[in-house]
Formats: C-alpha cells, structure tokens, sequence
C-alpha cells in the first residue's frame, strides 16, 4: 500500500504530544496547577488515571508510526479520544467555567482530531479500509 509520507511522522508527533503530556501529569501535576491557577482535584488519583491514559495512546500512535499499514485499525481509537476529549471540554467550556489550560488542549486535540480524520482517509484511499 502506498500512503502519503507525512502520516508516519504526525502519529510520532502525537505519540510525542499525548506521551509528554501524560508523563508531565504523572510527575508534577501540582507544579501545573500552581502554574496556570487552577486548584487541582480533591484526589491526585483524577489525574494520575488519564495521564496514564495519555500514555497509553501515546504507544498506540507510536505503533501506527512504526506500520501505518498493519495497525490503521488503531487510527479509529484516535479519533474516539480526541472526539471524547474535546466534546466534553467544548461542551463545558460553553455551559460553566472551564480553565483555560482545558480549552487550549482541546484546541490541540481538536486540530489531532481533524488530521486523525484526515489520515484515515487517506488510508482508505490508499486500498484499504480504516
């Protein structure tokens, strides 16, 4: 199958992106909070889990980078994250009060979303569903 050049090096940019992230939130999410003033949980064990998460899928887009051809399936769990992600940030950034640090990741997300979308396309039309 040939696929466009530039889907190996976006999924190690989100691999990158979602993997630093996660391991930012893992081992100073306090210094994060201090930072961009917002009071963090109640329980760090809120944001422990989804850094992990982050991480997580991070290995995910690593392993598409590596053989975009042998795990395209993988490229629908992307697109399920960053929907996830940014329907509930957007959602809530609408009705209450969300920090912005929320919003300014949904934003990356969002742009994540439309080039997975794209990627997927991009996929098929190569032969072969996603």
């Amino acid at each position: 199958m040939n696929i466009p050049k530039w889907i190996k090096p976006f999924f190690v940019i989100a691999g990158l992106y979602d993997g630093i992230l996660g391991l930012i939130f893992i081992l100073m999410p306090f210094q994060i909070f201090n930072v961009v003033h917002v009071a963090p949980p109640n329980h760090i064990g809120y944001v422990q889990f989804p850094a992990m998460l982050l991480i997580a899928f991070a290995i995910m887009f690593f392993s598409i980078a590596k053989d975009p051809v042998k795990n395209k399936n993988l490229i629908l769990y992307g697109i399920l994250l960053k929907i996830s992600y940014c329907s509930v940030i957007f959602f809530h950034s609408l009705t209450n009060n969300v920090p912005s640090i929320w919003v300014i990741f949904g934003y990356f997300d969002l742009a994540f979303l439309i080039t997975f979308l794209m990627a997927a396309k991009a996929m098929k039309q190569s032969k072969g569903a996603v």
